[in-house]
């Protein structure tokens, strides 16, 4: 227990990840209801749109109507997520308001890269040195690698932790060719293919090789073990997570549809508070957020936290 981190920073994806995949329309004063409670709970970072698609994303198709209502709190960074210039350019038009950086993305699973991009890894290579040129020309910093289906794939089955570094390696690569300051790996378990001892060998490998880079974990429950998996995360002292309200989302990509999506961002935060680690939100707030976003979308949410309340409602009854 005693890599344990004293604080986790947990980033909030729900609105991006849960309107993606939500069969909607959605309208968008109901987006900009769940993005502002979502700021009153203390998160200092919530992912609030992406500008993609919209023939393949219709959910976002309304991505500017969004952004054009809603304005980050002070402390609160808003992001969005984009894969190529045209999507950057969409999210340049609101400078003003979210916070900007570019990521150099790869797929351990090149059956996964050719499925969710249609490129193999030699093409991807090629497609994120070019959109990070991009990126620095519009003056905008890329800072983080990001690593998607990291520790299995619906379409190739277990990946070795050897690909996740190779994915890492060749981020690294291209972010030396123009001097870019690389500042968090992510680690995504896109399709819910984790297990503890995975996350232990995909971390510990990234590691070894490079122990001064500091690691996110990006974590789905499609199996049910999103919150063993963080819990994995916690042991080895990785302080950066990925979380959606409610459990809100899921990867279109993936090849499994209604799978959940991203671990609950209550639970997590429960999790951590129920071991003194530092998160600095509101967990009452968050278990608002979450009911609020089951109204939203018309169904009943993953979180089990949704359905019993946190224990200090308990310990309050008993003192």
């Amino acid at each position: 227990m005693s890599d344990l981190p004293t604080a986790v920073e947990i980033r909030e994806e729900g609105p991006r990840e849960g309107f993606q995949i939500e069969p909607g329309p959605i309208p968008a004063a109901r987006k900009v209801a769940l993005i502002n409670a979502l700021a009153a709970t203390g998160l200092r970072q919530i992912q609030v749109c992406s500008f993609v698609s919209p023939k393949l994303v219709p959910g976002w198709a309304d991505a500017e109507a969004v952004l054009a209502e809603v304005t980050p709190p002070p402390g609160v960074a808003f992001t969005a997520l984009w894969f190529n210039a045209a999507g950057l350019n969409r999210a340049l038009a609101f400078k003003d308001r979210l916070k900007l950086y570019g990521s150099i993305s790869f797929a351990a699973s090149e059956a996964f890269s050719k499925k969710n991009l249609n490129r193999d890894r030699a093409g991807q290579v090629e497609a994120m040195r070019t959109l990070t040129r991009t990126h620095l020309d519009a003056g905008v910093p890329v800072t983080r690698i990001s690593v998607q289906a990291a520790f299995g794939c619906n379409y190739a089955g277990d990946v070795a932790p050897a690909l996740i570094v190779q994915a890492v390696a060749d981020g690294l690569a291209i972010a030396a060719e123009v001097d870019a300051a690389i500042t968090e790996v992510t680690l995504a378990d896109t399709m819910g293919w984790a297990t503890p001892l995975r996350i232990e060998r995909g971390v510990g490998a990234v590691r070894d090789r490079w122990p001064d880079l500091p690691l996110a974990l990006h974590l789905h429950d499609t199996r049910g073990l999103g919150i063993a998996n963080a819990m994995a995360g916690l042991r080895l002292g990785v302080a950066r997570y990925d979380t959606t309200v409610g459990g809100l989302g899921g990867c279109p990509f993936a090849g499994q549809p209604g799978a959940p999506g991203n671990i609950c961002t209550e639970e997590l935060a429960l999790l951590c508070a129920e071991m003194g680690i530092a998160t600095g939100l509101d967990l009452d707030a968050l278990i608002a957020a979450g009911h609020l976003a089951e109204e939203i979308v018309g169904h009943r949410l993953p979180s089990e936290l949704l359905r019993s309340g946190p224990l200090d409602a308990f310990r309050r009854r008993t003192a």
